[in-house]
């Protein structure tokens, strides 16, 4: 017997090893534990994600594109022309559009009938507007600008006519003294040119910004410099 029990004593904790209880729940409350670090750390990395696709949204195309169309400058208007304003001091004003400054052909030279004080007397309002009207059948075919006779209307009162010219040598020995200048007004001597008995000229340069209506309207609009006040001046064209 004494054999069998030390047997017993032997072999029995080879076949069934004790278990404690304490070891598993230690080693379970670790594995816990564990886990619940990491289920710590998921919030942060919740949190990360949306900020990973707001990055992504900022940076896609249509929110790179739109600050560019916002922040691009305007383009400067392909319309632009110089015009001139000028007569002698007891004559009457004549209108002169030029492609640009250094051109000594004008696009445009018509001779208003209106006395150059009087233009310069309505000027002082601010707003000039000039309607050059044509009304012939005749001469629906020809193009607008070479139209020869014009009815003129200043600030809505009969103001006689505007005839078409070509010009003359004085005119073109003008353009060529101001042709340095795009915007200013000023006058020059008297004798200017080859009219021994000439007066001073006064004239007013300015950019133009014109635009065409159709066939029968165009208008010249007046470019006011930004350090200047402002001086509303228009040119219509129209055939009715």
């Amino acid at each position: 017997m004494t054999k069998i029990d030390a047997l017993r004593r032997f072999l029995l904790p080879c076949i069934s090893p004790p278990t404690t209880t304490t070891t598993t729940t230690t080693t379970t409350k670790k594995r816990l534990s564990t886990s619940l670090r990491y289920d710590l750390d998921d919030p942060i990395t919740i949190n990360q994600e949306p900020q990973i696709q707001e990055d992504q949204e900022s940076s896609s195309p249509l929110s790179i594109l739109n600050p560019r169309i916002t922040v691009t400058p305007p383009r400067p208007s392909k319309t632009m022309v110089i015009g001139t304003i000028f007569g002698n001091r007891r004559g009457h004003v004549w209108f002169c559009i030029q492609h640009d400054r250094l051109s000594t052909t004008p696009l445009l030279l018509l001779e208003l009938s209106i006395p150059t004080h009087q233009l310069v007397k309505e000027m002082q309002c601010g707003l000039v507007r000039l309607a050059l009207e044509c009304n012939r059948s005749e001469l629906n075919s020809v193009p607008l600008r070479a139209v020869p006779v014009w009815t003129v209307n200043c600030n809505g009162k009969k103001a006689g006519f505007a005839l078409r010219r070509k010009a003359s040598e004085q005119i073109r020995l003008m353009l060529t003294t101001v042709q340095s200048m795009t915007v200013g007004a000023g006058v020059l001597p008297a004798r200017f040119g080859s009219s021994s008995d000439s007066e001073e000229i006064m004239y007013m340069r300015a950019n133009y910004e014109h635009m065409v209506g159709g066939a029968d309207s165009e208008s010249f609009h007046l470019i006011n410099p930004d350090e200047c006040p402002g001086q509303e001046l228009s040119v219509f064209l129209m055939r009715t």
